[in-house]
């Protein structure tokens, strides 16, 4: 902060809220409540908060915790907050706030038009790259709680051919899924999609009725959470039988990964990455990629900073947990991916979810 000239940073998104405070909560569904906090250049943050949060507020490290009974449209903490942030910055102060891509201001337009009038003086800069330079790079405890969700899904995926099977429609195949993750110790499944059929492109979408049958693909990929933060790999399977151009995909988005694993090292650079893994994509015969990266960061949400794109050129540095999500199209409508979660050590990277066989897995 200092060094960019800010004399304070305002927060008001969950995942930023949450890492500089702690504050953990489904209620951010509710689209009702703005959440404040003011970060100090010394000292404890500052919640300006809703007065529903102030208990499970109270206990996090912050001390300073302002309140008002929201919603109150006509103010709804804007003169709390105004205040708040006025006491740090001063006259003519400089406040940084999150602005740039990923990044949004979760509070109405018009009550940021007021603040802005209320503080005067008061300049508001971008601070996108100091939350992005420290949510980037996790400490050894996050790290811990993303091996931990990846190791429970990982399990989930090596046991899914005892309990998803043909004649199975897609809502009981996610159901069943969902609830061996949620058995086996994760605290969420929010982010779960799929598909299956023959080949497909739609590898967002949720479960319809259709039925599973023999010679199908399946992917699931899915975010499950365990204390706050995230996994994000998918699996493929196939049910009795694997095609040959199926099979061929698979192995060349798996030989993609493996040539990201070596990339990926201190130094190297997300483009590095995206690089190696695009040639071995391209001499596999894709016909394309849809999705417009090859991975991204992963922590308290399911994709972060960086992106493994040709020309993000984000520089790779130890303690950065990264996915890795080579896809190809190998027929017209068929899209196939490939997804590994890792943490960059000194020597280079290390798995968190378990590795992917190298032939596509058939359930009988």
């Amino acid at each position: 902060m200092a060094g960019s000239g800010i004399d304070c940073l305002l927060v008001c998104t969950e995942p930023e809220v949450r890492y500089f405070t702690g504050f953990h909560t489904p209620f951010w569904q509710s689209p009702t409540r703005s959440w404040f906090v003011v970060v100090p250049p010394a000292g404890k943050p500052i919640a300006v908060i809703p007065a529903i949060g102030e208990d499970t507020m109270s206990g996090t490290w912050v001390d300073s915790i302002l309140t008002w009974p929201a919603p109150q449209p006509g103010d709804d903490g804007i003169s709390l907050l105004a205040a708040a942030l006025g006491d740090v910055v001063g006259p003519g102060g400089t406040v940084g706030l999150p602005m740039g891509h990923e990044t949004h201001l979760r509070m109405p337009l018009s009550d940021y038009a007021v603040l802005r009038g209320r503080l005067g003086g008061v300049d508001f800069v971008d601070a996108t790259q100091i939350v992005r330079s420290l949510r980037m790079v996790k400490s050894e405890a996050e790290i811990a709680k993303v091996a931990h969700i990846c190791a429970i899904v990982s399990d989930s995926f090596v046991a899914l051919p005892d309990f998803v099977h043909v004649g199975m429609s897609e809502r009981e195949a996610f159901r069943a899924f969902k609830v061996d993750l949620l058995q086996r110790g994760a605290d969420d499944v929010p982010y779960l999609v799929g598909a299956t059929g023959p080949g497909f492109t739609d590898v967002i979408k949720q479960p319809s009725d259709r039925l599973i049958e023999h010679g199908d693909l399946l992917m699931f990929d899915t975010g499950s959470i365990f204390d706050g933060y995230s996994s994000d790999f998918d699996r493929y399977f196939a049910f009795g039988e694997v095609g040959p151009d199926a099979a061929k995909a698979y192995r060349t988005v798996w030989e993609a990964t493996e040539a990201g694993l070596r990339t990926m090292h201190p130094g190297a650079t997300t483009s590095d990455v995206w690089a190696a893994m695009a040639e071995v994509l391209a001499a596999g015969g894709s016909l394309g990629n849809s999705v417009g990266r090859l991975g991204h960061g992963l922590g308290m949400q399911v994709t972060e900073w960086p992106s493994n794109t040709a020309d993000d050129n984000t520089e790779i540095v130890e303690g950065m947990v990264l996915t890795l999500e080579p896809g190809l199209t190998w027929e017209p409508g068929k899209l196939m991916l490939h997804e590994e979660n890792v943490v960059v050590r000194s020597e280079g990277p290390q798995l968190l979810s378990r590795r992917a066989p190298p032939d596509l897995p058939v359930i009988d």
